[in-house]
């Protein structure tokens, strides 16, 4: 990892998931396991996009190209957007395979280079809680998107946890201290990831957590509006719990997430 006096906390960011690359999609929740979880999606995004027909859409933070693949197969036109370039040559790897016709480029969500109104749509996937200046990002996602287009932003907070996170948080280490319950199996974090995921955590804008009233009312100060707040996962969490531990795939249905719709004003 490079350091140095022009080295901020976007290039950590930047270098950070360069490295977690390789072993992104082996993660449930970034890449999909089943059929049934990618209609989950599909019934989430027509939920709120409505039918593609052949529209522009712009995924921000599309990594190894997940979210814009679920774009892809509803039909809009699709570019992906991201500022590793490990990421985009996996994503571009991954859509040849697939004789996907999706575009991706290098590129910084928070400084977006496409010229004013170049989309019809915006969607960015766990990409606003990992923001170090939300505000301006958002006035950047406004101005990129057509008059009357749609922003779909699906994040959570992923810093606090709720009361019912918290006890099954402890009801597992209890199970784990009886023998009850083995340690959870599966992809993990290497430790120095780890360490290096809880600094940045600890210094982006929301390191308490981002929650979805205070994103839909950083989105309204940015000029959105007919904000809507959807909380109906359920589908989703459902499907991505199949492929965890037990603990983690009941942690994953109760945790604050969330899908937050904006609209950019016509006039």
């Amino acid at each position: 990892m490079a350091t140095g006096a022009n080295y901020g906390l976007r290039d950590e960011i930047r270098d950070f998931w360069s490295e977690r690359a390789a072993s992104f999609d082996e993660f449930p929740g970034h890449e999909i396991f089943s059929e049934r979880e990618r209609r989950a999606w599909h019934a989430l995004i027509e939920r709120h996009l409505g039918e593609a027909g052949g529209r522009s859409a712009l995924d921000l933070a599309s990594g190894t190209g997940v979210v814009s693949h679920l774009l892809d197969d509803l039909g809009f036109r699709v570019t992906g957007l991201d500022w590793s370039e490990a990421m985009l040559e996996r994503a571009a790897s991954k859509a040849a395979s697939r004789d996907r016709r999706i575009t991706f480029r290098l590129g910084d969500a928070e400084r977006i280079i496409e010229a004013d109104g170049s989309f019809d749509v915006v969607v960015t996937r766990h990409l606003v809680w990992t923001l170090v200046d939300p505000a301006a990002a958002f006035a950047e996602w406004l101005r990129v998107l057509k008059p009357g287009g749609t922003l779909l932003v699906i994040d959570g907070d992923f810093v606090s946890q709720g009361p019912l996170e918290r006890l099954i948080a402890r009801l597992e280490r209890f199970a784990q201290r009886r023998g009850v319950l083995a340690a959870a199996s599966g992809p993990a974090l290497p430790g120095d990831l780890a360490a290096r995921h809880r600094s940045i955590l600890s210094r982006v804008h929301f390191k308490d957590g981002a929650r979805a009233g205070d994103v839909a009312q950083m989105l309204t100060d940015a000029g959105f509006a007919d904000i809507t707040i959807d909380r109906r996962l359920g589908p989703i969490h459902r499907a991505q719990a199949r492929a965890m531990p037990l603990t983690k795939g009941l942690a994953r249905q109760v945790q604050h997430r969330y899908a937050i719709r904006a609209i950019k004003p016509s006039d």
